[in-house]
């Protein structure tokens, strides 16, 4: 999934370049979990049928993180589970996503994506973050585009939202190849949870 997402993804753990924020004390270490994404954040997706039709889709699970990185950088790690995707309004479409010929929850029973580091800018001036997605069991470097924040504090006064597109081909998804055009577009609103003695993010 190629600049989306965000889905990516993302919250808190912002990659980029801004006016420089003041963290609270002195640098964490590293590897220490900073902030855990909210389970109410959206991840959701669209697919585009080829006479024109849009259908949205989400995980309405959601498991993931923001760890500090030794050089003071950030690194979000995100999970979400397959078993319960959703085709909004369908639910003919929801059992054909969680089928063989799309998601294959059977055998693949997440998606995953894990952030290349970031700095703090990444999350109040937006601009794109690479990473690492597993889907499908396929692993690909795909890349999602940041909004600027509209807040102090992404993820705790405001949503991080995060967008970025995927090809289905490319991880091996070919269910409704002759309905369904091959982008398939995530967009992620993310709010985040301090952990406690972390600071923050």
């Amino acid at each position: 999934m190629r600049a989306f997402v965000a889905m990516l993804l993302l919250a808190g753990a912002g990659a980029g370049a801004a006016a420089p924020l003041i963290e609270t004390s002195t640098t964490p270490p590293a590897g220490t979990p900073l902030a855990t994404i909210d389970p109410d954040s959206r991840f959701e997706f669209a697919l585009f049928t080829r006479w024109g039709q849009e259908f949205t889709g989400r995980f309405p699970q959601v498991q993931g993180d923001i760890v500090a990185l030794p050089d003071g950088r950030r690194q979000v790690r995100i999970t979400l589970p397959t078993a319960d995707v959703e085709i909004i309004d369908h639910p003919r479409y929801t059992r054909f996503a969680r089928g063989p010929r799309f998601f294959d929850v059977a055998r693949f029973p997440d998606v995953q994506f894990v952030s290349e580091p970031y700095t703090m800018q990444l999350l109040t001036d937006g601009g794109v973050l690479a990473g690492r997605l597993r889907m499908h069991g396929v692993q690909r470097r795909e890349r999602f585009t940041f909004e600027p924040g509209t807040c102090d504090r992404p993820g705790r006064g405001c949503d991080i939202v995060a967008r970025g597109t995927v090809q289905r081909a490319n991880y091996d998804i070919d269910g409704w190849s002759m309905a369904l055009r091959d982008e398939v577009r995530f967009t992620m609103r993310v709010r985040l949870r301090d952990v406690a003695a972390s600071g923050g993010q």
